[in-house]
């Protein structure tokens, strides 16, 4: 498979590749299997091609490919987003945001809006917006970019430079997601390692009344992340956008207003 090397990538980025690795793999898989040539050795239809044409027809003519692409936005992820702020109301002038797993940069393309005075993608920008990836992301005006892996130390100190000593963080927004493998045991470990990480760098860095929203996924492992936001966070939301994609087990879980940690916790951190 051509792009084999992309096998854990963070955040909305992996999403792309993770496509393309897996419309590659399964045409490569189909031309070598023999039931995909007839006497004369020739290539004929398969089923996967006809699944994946027909993947690839509905994202052309998806409502929120088109939206982001009228709008300016570089994903359909950005409406994910947008409905979650809708509802809750967390990111507001003057704000200081982290988004984890920011590639391709559609979530801190919609931040960046809602922090312009006006609704603007590029100019005058009311707060701060921190974006962490391990994929390169393109600029976004007035977007600080860190290219790293969330996991490593190194990385993770860099990310807290980054961030204005003299305040606190009012949102941390993740969508950062391994490569599932389908093996349900090894992705739940995977998808809660990520999840714990902004939990504790969120315990960390938010304001008091400050939110995470993270990504996550129905399966193994959800109901203890649940309970893991509600030890941390005194609201606790889960939703399910409607930019979501039909018959897609994602889920964002919105934890807002961390609780006071215990004296002994306070003095071990």
């Amino acid at each position: 498979m051509r792009i084999s090397a992309v096998i854990f990538a963070l955040g909305r980025g992996e999403n792309y590749f993770g496509h393309i690795a897996i419309i590659d793999a399964t045409a490569n898989a189909a031309a070598q299997s023999p039931s995909a040539r007839d006497n004369r050795g020739m290539k004929v239809k398969t089923q996967s091609k006809k699944v994946n044409k027909a993947w690839l027809n509905d994202h052309v003519n998806d409502t929120y490919v088109k939206l982001a692409k009228q709008e300016g936005y570089r994903a359909r992820a950005a409406y994910k987003i947008k409905e979650i702020d809708d509802t809750l109301g967390l990111i507001k002038p003057g704000y200081c945001v982290v988004d984890l797993g920011s590639t391709p940069g559609a979530w801190s393309q919609y931040v960046r809006r809602k922090l312009s005075p006006v609704g603007a993608a590029v100019g005058a920008l009311n707060g701060r917006i921190i974006a962490l990836d391990l994929l390169p992301m393109e600029p976004v005006e007035g977007v600080v970019f860190i290219q790293g892996d969330f996991r490593e130390d190194a990385v993770l100190s860099q990310l807290e430079q980054a961030l204005d000593q003299t305040r606190k963080v009012d949102v941390v927004i993740s969508d950062m997601a391994p490569n599932l493998s389908g093996i349900g045991a090894a992705d739940a470990a995977r998808i809660s390692h990520l999840v714990e990480l902004a939990v504790e760098f969120s315990q960390k860095h938010l304001k008091s009344d400050g939110a995470l929203v993270v990504k996550l996924f129905h399966g193994d492992g959800y109901s203890e992340l649940v309970k893991l936001f509600k030890s941390v966070f005194r609201v606790v939301k889960p939703i399910k956008p409607k930019a979501s994609r039909p018959g897609s087990s994602e889920t964002f879980l919105i934890g807002m207003g961390l609780k006071e940690m215990p004296v002994q916790a306070v003095i071990d951190a």
